[in-house]
């Protein structure tokens, strides 16, 4: 008997949003086919991003940081049981994370002990559908492992 490690996840970013759909089904049936966990990212930076928003954090009426992360870990979860239920097959354990900060920096440390790394293109249009988005460049750019940039849009290739 050998007590080999488990096989290295496979990191997918996403957002829970329908642009990252493709993505995260990719990223789910690759895990199928390698028989490995999905580590499902989504990078948050509220405070910047809704600027403007602080004084009622910091006025103690409400910590918006976590009521911002709370529901962007809700709509993540519902998207990925929604991919689950679209692939279907094999059931694959999925570690959901909503981190802080810059979505490359955080999509690069989280899968620095994967085997792969999936992010969607949020091209639009027919000029859009020829470039990646800012993430999406970034992270080709500066990983240090395999990456796949899925097309949003795309039909599901299974038939």
């Amino acid at each position: 008997m050998t007590n080999a490690a488990p096989p290295a996840p496979i990191v997918v970013g996403t957002d829970g949003s329908a642009a990252s759909g493709p993505a995260l089904r990719f990223a789910l049936q690759e895990a199928q086919l390698r028989a490995t966990g999905l580590r499902a990212v989504c990078a948050y930076d509220f405070t910047t991003r809704y600027s403007g928003l602080e004084g009622f954090a910091a006025s103690g009426f409400h910590d918006l940081d976590t009521q911002l992360r709370d529901s962007t870990l809700e709509t993540v979860t519902k998207a990925v049981e929604e991919a689950r239920q679209q692939v279907g097959g094999e059931p694959v354990e999925v570690d959901i994370r909503i981190e802080p900060g810059r979505p490359s920096q955080v999509l690069l440390n989280a899968s620095q002990n994967a085997c792969l790394l999936v992010v969607g293109s949020r091209g639009s249009g027919a000029w859009g559908r020829l470039t990646l988005g800012s993430t999406s460049t970034e992270v080709v750019h500066n990983a240090d492992l395999p990456v796949v940039v899925v097309p949003g849009g795309q039909p599901d290739r299974r038939e």
